[in-house]
């Protein structure tokens, strides 16, 4: 099976430099036309230039495809409208948004500043959402659309000094999986990547040996995956130095407690059995957990539940 996108039309934010470069690059040379949007300021969000976008265009240009620059800051919501009306008109449709914009302000949560902290968070948050909000009603008209949200392992597991980063990058999982419910019907397919690659945000935190392996485009055939018309939909997608690997967020069986029981000291006591992971499993959504903690607590109480 070939992976094509001939014919659709991406915006990929952040696509200056780095990993929005490279996956711009890896759409365009497959047939897609691109929305190169940057911009174009410094790691940490501050200053803005054009030039890092347009040298992407050329590039994609230069080799037969099409493109365009666009400076709309992710941050703001009328800007990002613009940019996909601008997109629309000139090509019809937008099928596929990679949001990868993002930018650092690390410090740990003692020493690190408010107004840095929610700077970070309107980037990647705000920004995500802002451009998916301007995208959706598009593609549920289309019944088509690819949506990648860029998180990262210091949202699923924590790095230190990352509190606004990691913070902003957990919240990408419950847009998936909300998004991936509201999109099914239109076709709309919602996925995570977590990406581990050598950029401007990693150079300073990776010894030089390893950011060799890192390359940017060692991720993007999974960013490509995750776009394309077979895609997944709900799938938190890691890559880095040519390793690909799925996170799953799973529920232990959980155990019930009759009334008498239900202290903070009986839950300390029997605190290993609750968090056993012999037969966790993944869930589908939060109803999921409702029922199924309603079911068990029926089971031991011997209730029995109307049938559907």
């Amino acid at each position: 099976m070939s992976i094509r996108f001939d014919g659709r039309v991406a915006i990929v934010t952040g696509a200056g430099n780095g990993l929005g470069r490279s996956h711009a690059l890896g759409l365009a040379a497959r047939g897609a036309k691109v929305v190169i949007n940057d911009l174009g300021g410094s790691r940490d969000g501050s200053g803005a230039s054009s030039a890092a976008a347009e040298a992407v265009v050329e590039e994609i240009r230069a080799a037969g495809g099409e493109a365009f620059a666009n400076g709309a800051n992710v941050a703001n919501f009328d800007e990002v409208q613009a940019m996909v009306e601008q997109t629309h008109e000139k090509w019809g449709r937008v099928d596929i948004l990679i949001n990868n914009a993002g930018i650092l302000r690390d410090a740990s949560f003692t020493k690190g500043s408010l107004d840095d902290f929610w700077k970070v968070v309107d980037v990647h948050l705000r920004g995500t959402v802002n451009c998916t909000k301007a995208v959706w009603d598009l593609m549920r008209e289309q019944n088509y659309g690819r949506i990648v949200l860029t998180s990262s392992a210091s949202g699923l597991y924590g790095n230190f000094g990352q509190a606004s980063y990691g913070a902003a990058k957990a919240a990408m999982l419950g847009l998936m999986n909300v998004l991936h419910l509201e999109g099914q019907k239109n076709d709309i397919r919602v996925n995570v990547l977590a990406p581990t690659a050598a950029t401007r945000m990693t150079e300073d935190l990776i010894p030089p040996a390893v950011l060799a392996l890192l390359a940017p485009e060692t991720i993007t055939p999974g960013l490509l995956f995750l776009a394309s018309e077979s895609a997944p939909s709900k799938v938190i997608l890691g890559a880095g130095a040519g390793v690909f690997a799925c996170s799953n967020l799973y529920e232990t069986e959980g155990l019930f407690l009759h009334e008498q029981e239900r202290t903070p000291e009986v839950i300390a006591q029997r605190f290993n059995e609750i968090a056993a992971t012999q037969g966790q499993k993944a869930l589908e959504g939060a109803f999921d957990q409702t029922m199924r903690f309603v079911r068990k607590a029926a089971d031991a109480l011997g209730v029995k539940l109307p049938t559907a």
